[in-house]
């Protein structure tokens, strides 16, 4: 390979649970959100306390950790912000995560040591926008995730000293670069400052009505060429009935649509290949099955290409298919995917296996585990315990209902965090284990490694090999 850099896994945290089972499983560094300052600002349940534990908790373990700070601000914010930013400073993450090039100056002028990293938000999508923010002491780039692999490599090429950051894993926004005001529009919630309610995902209507070519001419102002549609078309939200909105396209497609996922486990060569030295992954609110899911595909690509060696995308694009997902595409990095980028009739995603649950206790004399239930399970089932190191199958022969339920605010998720034990005479022995029940015990022959978690295959009729090639050839020419 070109790149002669190490290649770092980048993994969202939106909590510490999340943050530690991501460390558990590979990442070289995490990202979380500033309270207040980040663009998933619904999403995070980090405080200005807890931010400073994850720090001390990343370097413990030779981890990095940068903390994102993206909001584009409007005035009242620029005080809070720098006041806040003080406090983060001296917590000593590795890096900021930021956007708004006043906000950056600023920052900048007060803390001139601090390493910055451009935010995907920003929109860097030309070698001469990446000399721009060099020349703004800018140490890292996340590249828009509208350019090409052909584009990356321009832009290394006139800015080599640049590190460069790209997605790999996530969920497509059909705004450019995340600028919309669609949710605004709908839900008085605007994405710009990190309370997106994803309306563009929500289940429509569509009516026509009655408008003449003339009175559509002049709301839409068409290119002579562009042929205009024959009716004019209006969409009704499921929760709004009867508040009937104005559906329009023009020459180069329709908007407000489900776009599929992005995945690009097929192109870690090729982007390494474009000098990029850190490949992320999107989704802070999902579950710690989709953490490990996505880690067993994408550090064994990266640790393959460090090394020099092929990897098999196939095999790791089913460990893909078992979180849940719309259909993948890879982006923008081969081609415009135009139309392929979207579902048109629905709202539509699957997976292969489903979540059952956290382990957390270890009965070395009963030889049971106890579980966290996230979905239903019963006697019988043939599971997969997924751990930082391995992959195992068993079979569920016994089932214990406790009625007490040890819980704790604590982001505890190693075993040594909760101790507790079984007690047989406080146990009822049942058949099945329901999602709304937060523990049972089940039967594990030897203790699991920290981190682990269950998953069963779904009975479903989906060929995920097949599926994957059918989405490349369709998106590959």
């Amino acid at each position: 390979m070109s790149n002669n850099k190490k290649l770092e896994l980048l993994m969202p945290a939106w909590d510490f649970e999340k943050l530690k089972f991501a460390y558990a499983y590979g990442a070289d560094a995490t990202y979380v959100g500033a309270p207040m300052f980040s663009l998933r600002a619904r999403t995070n349940a980090f405080t200005m306390e807890t931010l400073a534990e994850a720090v001390e908790y990343a370097h413990n373990l030779g981890k990095k950790i940068y903390f994102t700070a993206n909001i584009y601000a409007h005035n009242m914010k620029i005080k809070p912000f720098l006041s806040q930013f003080k406090k983060m400073v001296e917590m000593w993450p590795d890096a900021f995560i930021m956007a708004d090039p006043g906000l950056i100056h600023l920052v900048k002028k007060e803390f001139p040591d601090v390493e910055i990293h451009l935010s995907v938000q920003a929109n860097n999508t030309n070698w001469a926008q990446a000399e721009f923010w060099a020349s703004m002491w800018i140490k890292r780039i996340i590249l828009s995730r509208e350019i090409s692999l052909k584009e990356m490599k321009e832009i290394h090429e006139h800015v080599p000293d640049m590190e460069f950051e790209a997605f790999v894993h996530w969920a497509i926004c059909m705004a450019y670069s995340w600028r919309c005001l669609i949710s605004n529009y709908l839900s008085a919630r605007d994405p710009n400052q990190g309370t997106c309610s994803h309306s563009c995902r929500w289940e429509y209507k569509m009516f026509k009505s009655d408008k003449s070519e003339e009175e559509l001419e002049m709301v839409t102002g068409r290119p002579d060429a562009y042929q205009p549609l024959d009716w004019q078309f209006m969409l009704e939200e499921k929760e709004r009935p009867w508040e009937f909105m104005e559906f329009d396209e023009d020459e180069y497609g329709t908007y407000l649509m489900n776009s599929r996922d992005l995945c690009a486990i097929d192109y870690i060569q090729e982007l390494a290949d474009a000098w990029v030295i850190s490949f992320k992954v999107e989704w802070r609110n999902k579950t710690v099955n989709y953490i490990a899911s996505v880690w067993l595909a994408y550090r064994e690509a990266l640790d393959a290409v460090e090394s020099g060696k092929k990897y098999d995308s196939k095999k790791l694009s089913e460990e893909l298919f078992w979180i849940a997902n719309r259909g993948y595409i890879p982006g923008f990095l081969a081609w415009n995917p135009n139309s392929n980028a979207q579902f048109y009739e629905r709202n539509w995603s699957f997976w292969t296996k489903a979540f059952l649950g956290i382990l957390r206790d270890y009965d070395e004399e009963n030889k049971l585990v106890r579980v966290e239930v996230k979905n239903k399970f019963e006697l019988g089932d043939q599971i997969e315990i997924v751990s930082p190191s391995w992959v195992k199958t068993m079979k569920i022969e016994k089932i214990y209902k406790t009625n007490l339920n040890h819980w704790t605010h604590k982001a505890a998720t190693t075993f040594t965090d909760y101790e507790y034990n079984f007690e047989k005479d406080k146990a009822e022995e049942v058949k099945t284990a329901h999602g709304g029940w937060y523990e049972v015990w089940i039967n594990m022959k030897e203790k699991p490694e920290n981190f682990s978690l269950i998953r069963k295959e779904l009975p479903i009729e989906i060929d995920s090999k097949k599926l994957w090639d059918f989405m490349k050839d369709k998106i590959k020419k």
